[in-house]
């Protein structure tokens, strides 16, 4: 295919951003800035300020009076779900501009990001119809004098800490939760991807969410991050990203018991089995591996294969990386596109290596691409895979796929949990006893059978183990952002204790 870049949608100067605070564009005024290449182009994109303490102080303040004073908590669910609505229609409108910053600061190929700029929309809608669905319990059980209610009730304050992998994705499978709830939000993005949380307020405004909801603090994860996880006026944390920086979450927020939502790393088992439609799996798990550049945290990344057919299924995995369209990320056509950071390609090379030299037999890829530009990694197939090396253990974040074979069913989810995350993991078989067997037995919070990385937001999001705690989308994602109060009524008058 033509690698050239498709200049005419490349910018030609960076944009510069403000922060948003309280309903208004901050600029950044002497606060120094990052500036964003492109990993797909290796040009200037952004400029995104690099804020301090003291703003996200001011952010928070922000959200805390927001809350307290009713202005979102307060008001009908319907009103919420009115804003939720009109901020759908709205992201579907700016579609084509919000999908380009995604794939400019991302390196995501363009198609991906369009269809999920548009299922992004389609959450908005789905969490505006659960805020109305939000509901409690009564209790008529406790005797003639006594009436229990149990209500949901805004959990305060959110801090939200998304990674770069899916910018807006990740963020659109939390904020309008968070919003349906009743709770105002601090928002940090990774500092590698901030525009289309920026863009993102200029939506909610426009929906009509009031001045204070939606704040939005730029910044390092060692200096912001950090600190919204010791802010002790941030009710709850919500934090997608790695496992080691989740337990730092851990540690930092007992300074106020804050409640912690993380999405962490996942080390995700594709079983095959021999019954399998193979044509089917194989393209199945090369889409498991390649989408996203590879870096999805629950992209299926051990190739866990029945024995009879490993080698032959190995083949036909290789032969469907061959035809992996990998190149520029504005073309339409690409499949595969840049790796986000060039820490992250480094770390994926140094696992491929890794892999080489603890004796795993390299199938194919391996390479680090060169067209002229960018970070580019061919999709790379390892076969002799024991479960000891680091590549069958450690989560690479990028197009690196482990083959390991089974001969049991037994053997198959023996190693499928053979992990400390828990993520995610699918299953290949035409027979509903394997399927739902391996179901039942692999520890893992998402499960797909005979398909992967498919859904929308009315299943929840989350993980076993060291994936993670909490749970996002669904009904279970508004729920994860309230707190609850048991209320006991008196009918009548009560009985004297002192005569």
């Amino acid at each position: 295919m033509d690698h050239q870049p498709a200049n005419l949608l490349l910018p030609s100067s960076p944009r510069t951003f403000g922060f948003f605070i309280n309903g208004k564009v901050v600029e950044a005024g002497s606060r120094p800035y990052f500036e964003r290449r492109s990993p797909g182009h290796g040009v200037a994109v952004t400029r995104i300020p690099k804020c301090t303490k003291d703003d996200l102080d001011l952010a928070v303040a922000a959200a805390r009076r927001a809350f307290e004073d009713g202005r979102w908590s307060r008001i009908p669910s319907v009103e919420r779900a009115s804003v939720l609505l009109r901020a759908a229609q709205i992201i579907r409108r700016r579609a084509e501009e919000i999908a380009l910053w995604e794939t400019l600061e991302n390196g995501k190929p363009i198609s991906q990001a369009r269809a999920e700029v548009d299922g992004c929309a389609g959450i908005f809608e789905y969490a505006a119809g659960a805020a109305r669905a939000l509901h409690g319990d009564a209790f008529n059980n406790l005797g003639d004098r006594l009436f229990g209610l149990v209500t949901r009730e805004p959990i305060g304050v959110v801090g939200l800490i998304t990674p770069w992998n899916f910018p807006f994705l990740i963020l659109c499978e939390r904020v309008p939760f968070i919003l349906a709830a009743g709770c105002t939000i601090v928002a940090k993005p990774s500092e590698v991807t901030s525009a289309t949380t920026l863009i993102l307020a200029e939506v909610l405004t426009e929906a009509g969410l009031p001045a204070g909801c939606y704040n939005v603090v730029t910044g390092s994860g060692s200096t912001i991050g950090q600190a919204m996880t010791e802010h002790m006026d941030i009710d709850m944390l919500s934090f997608t990203g790695s496992t080691s920086v989740g337990r730092r979450c851990v540690q930092a927020a007992t300074g106020n018991f804050k409640k912690l939502g993380l999405e962490l790393g996942g080390k995700n088992p594709q079983i095959v089995f021999a019954d399998a439609d193979l044509e089917d799996a194989a393209d199945g798990v090369a889409f498991g591996i390649g989408f996203n550049t590879g870096q999805c945290c629950v992209s299926g990344s051990r190739l866990i294969v029945e024995r009879s057919v490993a080698r032959a299924f190995e083949e036909m995995v290789a032969a469907k990386f061959a035809k992996i369209e990998v190149g520029d990320p504005l073309d339409p056509g690409t499949q595969v596109g840049a790796i986000t950071t060039a820490a992250q390609n480094d770390t994926i090379m140094s696992y491929i290596e890794k892999g080489r030299a603890e004796g795993a037999r390299l199938v194919c890829g391996g390479d680090q691409l060169d067209f002229g530009r960018g970070q580019y990694i061919a999709p790379t197939l390892f076969g002799d895979v024991t479960g000891d090396m680091s590549i069958a253990r450690d989560e690479i974040f990028g197009p690196v796929l482990s083959i390991m074979p089974f001969d049991t069913v037994e053997e198959a989810i023996a190693i499928a949990n053979d992990t400390v995350y828990g993520l995610a993991a699918s299953v290949w078989t035409k027979n509903i006893d394997k399927a739902l067997t391996v179901t039942r037995r692999v520890r893992a919070g998402r499960f797909w059978v005979n398909t992967t990385l498919a859904g929308g937001p009315e299943l929840p999001l989350g993980g076993f183990k060291q994936s993670g705690w909490g749970r996002e989308a669904g009904i279970y994602g508004v729920e994860e952002y309230t707190q609850i109060k048991s209320v006991h009524i008196e009918l009548g008058k009560r009985e004297p204790w002192v005569s």
